[in-house]
């Protein structure tokens, strides 16, 4: 399993050096960026964009808060899952580095001494992709594009072969996809619950200006009208 890629004829290695041959003819403070937005950039926008469709279904209220909050909660814990999962899988494929194995390849980042099967990036952010597609699908677009990005960068950045990528895609896809019916069927009670205490209520939906007022109690006086009644009669 090894020597998955050595094959210079293999179209995943074609590819590679397609992709990361771009960063040869990239201005170095283009490849710079690349370099941070790769590595630690898409994963920082992943986290703002759950933020803001967290904020935003806070904003809208109404009774979906809750289970998109719960897609919301998944969407990192997904993404864990997702890591957790790939640690057996990148001990049994012990696929080593591109960078170890071909020669000529522009490495944006140095350093990289683990297995390269699969792109622990990618799974990441797909897994997050996914998840957030599950509580609300116009930011869980955004979030797929961002991790087909993330794909991209590391290849670009030399750190990974295609299908590194591929099955870091699949591997969140899958965690975020098949767990999600369990996954919400927990958390969706925890929000429920976290929605009616009065404080922490807040994270969940946005109090509107009569939330929280007395209700009204059938057949029962208030002391002012009460009192009118009670001069009527002495009258």
């Amino acid at each position: 399993m090894a020597g998955l890629a050595e094959s210079g004829s293999n179209p995943d290695v074609d590819l590679l050096y397609e992709i990361n041959g771009l960063a040869k003819d990239a201005p170095r403070w283009f490849d710079r960026g690349v370099e941070f937005v790769g590595e630690y950039g898409l994963l920082a926008a992943m986290v703002l964009l759950v933020i803001w469709c967290w904020w935003t279904v806070r904003r809208r209220g109404g009774d979906e808060a809750a289970p998109s909050v719960a897609g919301l909660v998944w969407a990192p814990l997904a993404a864990a899952v997702a890591v957790l999962v790939n640690v057996p899988i990148r001990g049994f494929v012990e696929r080593p580095r591109p960078f170890l194995d071909h020669q000529g390849l522009d490495v944006l980042v140095s350093g990289k001494t683990d297995y390269s099967f699969v792109s622990d990036h990618a799974t990441i952010t797909m897994a997050m992709g996914v998840g957030l597609f599950v509580a609300n699908r116009r930011f869980g677009l955004a979030g797929i594009g961002l991790a087909l990005l993330e794909g991209f960068c590391r290849v670009y950045m030399g750190v990974h072969y295609p299908t590194d990528v591929i099955g870091g895609f699949a591997l969140g896809t899958a965690v975020a996809l098949l767990l999600s019916p369990l996954a919400m069927l927990m958390l969706t009670p925890v929000v429920k619950a976290v929605e009616q205490a009065p404080r922490a209520g807040r994270l969940i939906r946005r109090r509107s200006p009569g939330d929280g007022r007395d209700a009204v109690v059938p057949g029962a006086r208030s002391a002012s009208s009460a009192g009118t009644e009670e001069r009527d009669l002495a009258a």
